[in-house]
């Protein structure tokens, strides 16, 4: 199981579900999209790691640390050569 905040830059995956589902924020992250099968890439981190901005549906979206931390994905590229 691999978990969204562990993704390198350029790494492209898809959201199998997630990690705590009584976590308050999971709604949120459904909400915008986080849904199981959605395709996520990760295209660029802060300098310390936090927030992480991600592609999604043809949009950007930036999660923190410990809102990627529950979700769930399976890696499907890994970082460009």
């Amino acid at each position: 199981m691999t978990l969204l905040n562990e993704l390198p830059i350029g790494a492209t995956a898809r959201v199998t579900g997630y990690r705590d589902r009584s976590d308050p924020c999971r709604r949120r992250l459904l909400s915008m999209g986080l849904t199981p099968g959605a395709i996520v890439t990760v295209t660029r981190r802060a300098p310390l790691g936090d927030p992480v901005e991600l592609t999604l549906r043809g949009t950007a979206l930036c999660l923190r640390r410990e809102e990627a931390r529950i979700v769930t994905v399976e890696q499907l590229s890994s970082v460009p050569a």
